[in-house]
């Protein structure tokens, strides 16, 4: 049950990737405008992380979780409005509550599939569940560009030179597409609430029949636990090295020294560097139930940081993909990867970031008992990384060279690296014990 949730926002989260391009057109946006939907929405999950662990401690994980998916339902809602005004602020708003749902949803769900079972497992059980929200991030952008984009009329390059009216109308019917679709999403997220609601989940004693204990004054602040501290900035920079390379392999292979190729073939390769996530937790899960959690953290992230590495530090200068058309990329319909050492590299990087979100989060909120649920708000925070990291390497990229820029995940797998060797251990803060009388 709780492993649907994690599909459901892996899907609703790869839609905004149909939206931008969509979006921009519409309303004439530049790139830093239209970019402010994926800044709107990874900041929600700063803005509405910690309040989110407070309400699981209030009303407990899994009624957390039902009030995730109806505010997400709301938020979808919200797009239908958006499409008739047509707003981009109006949409802009609708995925900022669509992601304050989504940020109840994971600071209740994540932690509930640690907790469901042995400790020892916590991390097998939770890289199971995020195998499914790969899924949806694979599925999502395919299904989502047929349901969204197919209805949209050619689009007009210059929208600003249509007279005021056309324009209006223009907008209207562009705009019209998102909502049967999200539409669609509300009545789906309605009824998955109500399934929630009603589902008799397993009692666990250590959680007070679904709801962490209440901390006392003798739990200090989780400020004071450094795997905590250490495994949110862990998820801040492993969630921004994942959304930035996401966003700019299109960009990339398209230069003249990586693949040369057309973004439609570029395009064509990004769902194997997200599939490849999906994999890799199927596979992960299995090797989790063998291997302890930080051993196999600190080997991802050694091999994303090389392959990252590898493929900045390779190019395909012969010319013999840049001389060819898109159509050599085809093969009865089916893809054939450039053989090129930056292609491949950069894509295999996808394979071995499957497990790091899952892990860190598992050892960021082990043995915090009364404490979890605002450990993993402080965690789910820590996703706001996806806005920050991505500007970050594309302010660089504007100065150095999209080339050179993927430094900035290097670093970032380095920093997880040492979370998988040494950051994870934990200390146990000194609490103040009353004198004896």
């Amino acid at each position: 049950m709780v492993t649907t949730l994690f599909f459901i926002w892996g899907f609703l989260t790869s839609l905004n990737d149909i939206l931008i391009p969509h979006l921009k057109a519409i309303f004439n946006l530049n790139y830093a405008e239209v970019m402010l939907v994926q800044f709107a929405f990874f900041t929600s999950y700063a803005i509405f992380g910690y309040p989110s662990g407070k309400v699981v401690e209030w009303i407990g994980y899994q009624r957390t979780m039902v009030v995730g998916l109806f505010t997400m339902a709301l938020g979808a809602i919200l797009f239908i409005p958006a499409a008739d005004l047509p707003s981009y602020p109006l949409f802009l708003a609708a995925l900022i509550v669509l992601a304050a749902g989504m940020t109840a949803l994971q600071v209740s769900a994540n932690p509930y599939v640690a907790v469901l079972g042995p400790p020892q497992t916590a991390s097998s059980r939770l890289n199971l569940a995020q195998a499914f929200n790969s899924l949806g991030t694979t599925v999502g952008p395919p299904l989502g560009g047929f349901l969204i984009l197919k209805g949209a009329e050619r689009l007009v390059e210059n929208v600003n030179a249509m007279p005021p009216a056309a324009l209006h109308a223009y907008r209207l019917q562009q705009a019209a597409t998102v909502k049967m679709p999200y539409l669609v999403f509300t009545l789906v997220l309605v009824l998955v609430g109500l399934a929630i609601a009603w589902y008799r989940f397993p009692r666990i004693d250590a959680t007070k029949d679904f709801r962490p204990m209440k901390g006392g004054h003798d739990h200090p602040s989780i400020w004071k636990y450094p795997h905590v501290v250490l495994g949110a900035v862990g998820i801040f920079v492993y969630v921004g090295a994942e959304v930035s390379i996401g966003s700019f392999l299109i960009n990339y292979f398209g230069q003249s020294y990586i693949a040369g190729i057309a973004a439609l073939a570029a395009a064509n390769l990004v769902p194997f560097y997200w599939g490849g996530a999906m994999v890799g937790r199927f596979i992960g899960s299995g090797l989790l139930q063998r291997m302890k959690t930080h051993t196999l953290v600190a080997i991802c992230a050694v091999v994303a940081m090389a392959l990252t590495l590898v493929s900045m530090n390779t190019s395909f200068t012969s010319g013999a993909i840049t001389s060819l058309p898109l159509h050599v990329f085809e093969w009865h319909g089916t893809l054939l990867i450039p053989h090129s050492w930056p292609v491949w590299s950069i894509l295999a990087v996808g394979l071995f970031n499957s497990i790091l979100f899952p892990s860190i989060f598992t050892l960021g909120i082990a043995e915090m008992g009364p404490l979890t649920g605002e450990a993993s708000g402080l965690l789910v925070i820590a996703i706001v990384g996806g806005a920050v990291i991505p500007e970050i390497q594309g302010v660089l990229a504007d100065h150095i060279g999209i080339h050179h820029a993927f430094i900035i995940p290097v670093l970032c797998y380095m920093y997880i690296t040492y979370y998988g060797l040494r950051g994870y251990r934990i200390v146990q803060p000194k609490t103040h014990q009353p004198e004896a009388t």
